[in-house]
Formats: structure tokens, C-alpha cells, sequence
């Protein structure tokens, strides 16, 4: 008889595969996440599955966000616009932490968790997951409103 995964294998798979792919970027990139390797990192097809396009705008994000991930058509395969709020455009060392987050919708859809999310951003840029979210508190909670 084949085993059927529980729910909470299926999560710990999934958790375990978006560390693994974020491992495998931070060591691609000599360790050395930062402004200008997060935005190449964009384009490297082998950890981010689809186009992604920055854009420094609030228009499109809710109060209290700091960015959002769009698609851009009804296929992941239109790529996708990541909207932050233009608070970050001149803040270079914020960038990594603010688009790491928001890669998972891309590499996984709607099956990606703030817990993936927090999971993937924190393995890539090499510190513990809680220290990645409490920055990331930081940072929203520092954009003026």
C-alpha cells in the first residue's frame, strides 16, 4: 500500500524544499545577498521560476504593506510585478529582506505561507527565521503613513 501523506508532511515538505531552494541561491551568490545580487537573483531562472518587475509604487499595496506581488496576466508564465512602496526605493540594505519575502508566490503560488515566505527570505539571507520577521516588522512599521 503507498503511503498517503499527512497534511503536516505535505507542509514540512514543502517548508524543507523552499529552505533547500533558498540554500542553493545563497550559495550561487558567494553568501552575499545584497541590493544589486537580490536583483539578479530575479532573473536567475533556477530559483525564481518566472519574470519578476520591481516597481516603486503604493497604489497598489494595502495599509500597512510594504510590498505586493502581482501577476501579471492569468498565467504565472506572463511574469509578475512586485509593487514596494517607494518608502524603500533609496533604502538598498531593506531591498533583499523586502523582495525575498514575496518570492515564494512566485516559485509556489497559492500554496505558499507566510511561514514559507519567512522561511525562504531568512535562509537566503542567512540569518534565523524570528530575526528575518522581526526585521521585517521594522521595516513596515517604519514607513510613514
Amino acid at each position: 500500500m503507498r503511503h498517503k501523506p499527512t497534511e503536516a508532511e505535505a507542509k514540512q515538505s514543502l517548508q524543507d524544499h523552499v529552505g533547500q531552494k533558498a540554500y542553493d541561491a545563497r550559495e550561487a551568490y558567494s553568501h552575499h545577498i545584497d541590493a544589486s545580487s537580490i536583483l539578479d537573483l530575479l532573473t536567475d531562472s533556477r530559483f525564481v521560476r518566472y519574470p519578476v518587475a520591481i516597481k516603486f509604487n503604493a497604489d497598489y499595496l494595502q495599509q500597512g504593506e510594504f510590498a505586493y506581488m502581482d501577476p501579471n496576466g492569468g498565467h504565472p508564465e506572463e511574469g509578475f510585478t512586485l509593487y514596494i512602496h517607494p518608502f524603500f526605493e533609496q533604502q538598498l540594505d531593506a531591498l533583499p529582506l523586502l523582495i525575498a519575502y514575496h518570492l515564494v508566490c512566485v516559485n509556489y503560488g497559492d500554496i505558499a505561507t507566510s511561514a514559507e515566505a519567512e522561511i525562504f527570505g531568512a535562509t537566503l539571507l542567512g540569518m534565523e527565521t524570528e530575526t528575518y520577521y522581526q526585521k521585517l516588522c521594522q521595516l513596515a512599521d517604519s514607513i510613514p503613513y
